[in-house]
């Protein structure tokens, strides 16, 4: 069974820092990139970072550039976001995506966890 369990969530204050996690099992988790997206309220799900199955490349949106950096341990099958400088704008649910493949893709996605920037 393929499953992927975000943690790490929670309330902080604006420039303040959380480390996600994405614990991931039931599928070759070495063999997939993985990525975090985010989707605050009322706006689509985004994009915030990918890295590769073996770590050597890793991409951030625009918005989250410079702040936030992702990482991953292939043996602990899990992926990491670390966010630091947290702005209100960050508030947001959370959710890891496993992606393998080009033309046959297998693609996972956890339930999210809810990160809110706030005095």
């Amino acid at each position: 069974q393929v499953q992927l369990v975000e943690s790490g969530g929670g309330l902080v204050q604006p420039g303040g820092s959380l480390k996600l996690s994405c614990a991931a099992s039931g599928f070759a988790f070495s063999s997939y990139a993985m990525s975090w997206y985010r989707q605050a309220p009322g706006k689509e799900r985004e994009l915030a970072a990918t890295i590769t199955s073996t770590a050597d490349s890793t991409n951030y949106a625009d918005s989250v550039k410079g702040r936030i950096i992702i990482s991953r341990d292939n043996a602990k099958n899990t992926v990491y976001l670390q966010m630091n400088s947290l702005k209100p704008e960050d508030t947001a649910v959370y959710y890891c995506k496993a992606r393998r493949g080009v033309s046959v893709v297998y693609e996972y996605w956890g339930q999210g966890t809810q990160v809110t920037v706030s005095s």
